[in-house]
């Protein structure tokens, strides 16, 4: 079992007690595609898996989700926090025990989550008022707290959409304090990825776990996709993820390491252990 970088309560009190400067943000990286983004005017906690509902849901199964990393921190100790997002149903990145505890220890937060999941959020128990559903190219905003966030469409394999025409996979152009984030969620590459992002990004989070048939579960870039992808973006730094969580669907981080290498100058790459916290 790899171990977080810190227990949970000291996790817990270095985000409440880290203040990043104006024009920075601090983040922790939680293990699969959770993450923790801390401004100095705004928390931000996005596709936290912080429970074991997998390991137990398939538990006896063909298909059982062993954890390779211990849990970073119990999800009721997350009483900091201003906006969750989620960008798909799977609950690696909503889930439903993860979510309520959250929302139940944050009541200011609001959740950000695909248009067409707002029905599946309300079945999970998550009230309506704390609700803020976004279809591709629609935006979220605080002025107050200086967030925005802009969905964009995800392919995780496909562009799939709902009878409404509403992407059911998102990622996310997260504007906190003028720092620039571009989390992907679950996606493959898809032809205008790069456009609908855009310029100026400070740091990219994507997938390196890629696609193999025989796991049973839809895919992701692999790391030469996304080494491809930050350099196309000319990100300031790219930080992968979606590895080290279940022994059936992971890939060793060295191939990411390797394939980093190839990427520009300006093109940073920043491997964090669960739990580690970085700035930008």
């Amino acid at each position: 079992m790899i171990e977080p970088v810190l227990s949970d309560h000291d996790l817990q009190n270095q985000i409440l007690n880290t203040t990043p400067e104006p024009g920075q943000v601090a983040l922790w990286w939680l293990g699969q595609s959770g993450l923790i983004v801390k401004s100095h005017l705004a928390t931000i906690l996005i596709d936290p898996y912080l429970s074991e509902s997998l390991t137990a849901k398939y538990s006896g199964t063909s298909k059982p989700h062993i954890r390779m990393t211990r849990c970073p921190l119990d999800p009721s100790l997350l009483t900091m926090i201003d906006l969750v997002s989620c960008s798909h149903k799977h609950s690696d990145h909503m889930d439903p025990v993860t979510l309520t505890a959250v929302l139940k220890a944050s009541p200011q937060a609001e959740l950000v989550l695909p248009k067409a999941l707002i029905g599946h959020a309300g079945q999970i128990g998550i009230e309506s008022d704390r609700l803020v559903g976004l279809n591709h190219g629609e935006v979220y905003e605080n002025s107050e707290k200086k967030i925005a966030v802009r969905a964009i469409s995800a392919a995780h394999e496909g562009l799939d959409q709902n009878e409404l025409g509403e992407f059911l996979y998102l990622s996310f152009v997260m504007e906190m304090d003028g720092v620039k984030i571009f989390h992907s969620g679950d996606t493959v590459p898809w032809e205008g990825q790069g456009e609908a992002v855009g310029e100026g990004v400070d740091v990219a989070f994507l997938p390196i776990n890629g696609r193999d048939s025989s796991r049973g579960v839809p895919g992701n870039m692999t790391s030469d996709e996304a080494v491809e992808f930050a350099a196309s973006l000319h990100a300031r730094h790219v930080i992968p993820h979606h590895y080290d969580m279940f022994t059936f669907n992971t890939v060793d981080v060295n191939e990411f390491t390797h394939a980093a290498k190839r990427l520009p100058v300006e093109v940073k790459p920043v491997i964090l252990r669960c739990g580690e916290r970085f700035y930008i």
